[in-house]
């Protein structure tokens, strides 16, 4: 009667923890929006931790050490905030009124071969292209005019818009401060029986994202800043945009070199109305290659295993899908822990009696 008695409440337990993970899914998503700064700062807070701990390690002490990150972190986001957004937004507004130059003298240039090869040279309506182009190019004005006068009159999305700006630090300093403490605390509720096996899953996790994000983060604004520079030295006018593009999909091996060649080279081109500046913007993504291989990835990514190319790509796209902006940040630690699980689930596997 005892056994019969264990198995019903290890039963009622299960179901309890199923029906608890249900309802916190659903209150997860139903409170999305409330809870994105706060999920930004706990990301900021995670990727700043080490450097919190190393400057620890020097002597100081914990507040002095987290004020010096955090201080960084706001020149770092009031940078972006107000110099390089501006700069990026002015590069693609200088691409779009140049769309129809490039689109005329593409055209112009492909009439011979289409004479040679037997084609009609009015293959191209160029005039409905670029009327299509200054079609689109003026909606997307109106629409983005309409959004900005859309939330200069409501005064609720202006309001959270600045709660959010002044939350984000402010949390993200608490958490950061913290963050030792609320994981120690955070084992301490963990029931000893699973302690040991929880924390060993976590510290794998923990590696994989190390691994990924905070050492592929390094990498990507490496990269990023040496595609610019490196474009900047040819002269080509939209090297801050592409060397931006090319650095952030850098995240998936060999995706930021293939778009990043294909974006400057045409835009050198284009630009330059010659080959040589093209070989140009071949030799700065192979240099830029090189130095990725030998410096950047073994310096700041080494030789931990982070996560599968394809299943980056799908977390950040069902992540996006599912629970917008809050789910693209969640995403990556989301599937380095889902990996994990699945790893030391196919190890049991093989480990277990079903198997042999």
């Amino acid at each position: 009667m005892a056994a019969d008695e264990k198995v019903a409440m290890s039963d009622i337990t299960k179901l309890l923890i199923l029906v608890s993970g249900i309802f916190v899914g659903w209150l997860f998503y139903q409170l999305t929006p409330v809870l994105m700064p706060f999920f930004i700062s706990a990301l900021l807070a995670y990727l700043a931790d080490p450097l919190v701990d190393k400057l620890e390690s020097w002597k100081l002490s914990r507040t002095v050490s987290v004020s010096i990150v955090f201080s960084v972190l706001l020149i770092v986001g009031l940078l972006l905030l107000l110099v390089l957004i501006p700069m990026l937004s002015s590069q693609v507004v200088s691409l779009f009124k140049r769309l129809p130059d490039y689109i005329t003298f593409i055209h112009d240039a492909l009439q011979p071969w289409l004479s040679s090869i037997g084609l009609p040279t009015d293959l191209l309506d160029l005039d409905t292209i670029k009327q299509a182009l200054t079609s689109y190019w003026s909606e997307v004005g109106q629409v983005a005019g309409g959004i900005f006068s859309y939330m200069t009159r409501s005064g609720a999305i202006v309001l959270q818009w600045v709660a959010n700006l002044v939350l984000v630090p402010v949390v993200t300093f608490y958490l950061l401060r913290d963050w030792d403490i609320l994981v120690a605390r955070f084992r301490e509720l963990l029931p000893r029986r699973y302690s040991a096996q929880f924390v060993t899953l976590s510290l794998e996790c923990d590696e994989m994202l190390a691994a990924f994000i905070r050492g592929q983060l390094m990498v990507m604004m490496a990269l990023a800043s040496i595609y610019t520079v490196g474009l900047m030295m040819i002269g080509l006018e939209l090297a801050l945009l592409v060397g931006v593009i090319a650095g952030v999909l850098s995240f998936v091996p060999y995706l930021g070199l293939i778009v990043g060649i294909g974006l400057a080279g045409v835009a050198a081109f284009l630009q330059f109305h010659e080959w040589m500046p093209v070989l140009l913007v071949a030799l700065v993504f192979g240099a830029a290659q090189a130095i990725e291989g030998t410096v950047l990835t073994p310096r700041f990514v080494g030789e931990r295993i982070g996560l599968h190319p394809v299943a980056v790509i799908f977390a950040v796209l069902a992540g996006g899908q599912l629970f917008g902006f809050t789910g693209v940040l969640l995403a990556l630690p989301v599937a380095a822990v889902i990996m994990v699980l699945l790893r030391h689930a196919h190890q049991r596997y093989l480990d277990s009696h079903l198997y042999s």
